[in-house]
């Protein structure tokens, strides 16, 4: 992929989280790598991201991959769906 490929990707993923936390009542700016559960994200709000994920990118997360590192920061998210896209 090109840098403004992922960059794309990434401008995507922080979009999701941005409307997420704004859906919540906690609307404010957010770091790439700011944690996300320090932002305010409850678990079933990050399970909430994940299958957003997984219908905006038309991928599946594998359970191995389910796990809260991957899913801590916009960055970590960005990281998992190139990750997921280059192996499928």
């Amino acid at each position: 992929m090109t840098e403004s490929t992922d960059r794309g990707i990434k401008d995507q993923i922080a979009a999701m989280v941005c409307r997420l936390l704004e859906k919540h009542g906690l609307d404010r700016p957010i770091d790439a790598d700011e944690d996300l559960a320090d932002a305010g994200l409850s678990s079933s709000q990050m399970v909430e991201l994940m299958l957003s994920v997984e219908e905006e990118f038309s991928i599946t997360v594998p359970e191995r991959e389910m796990r809260p590192a991957n899913f801590r920061s916009i960055s970590n998210i960005d990281a998992l769906v190139r990750s997921l896209r280059q192996n499928s």
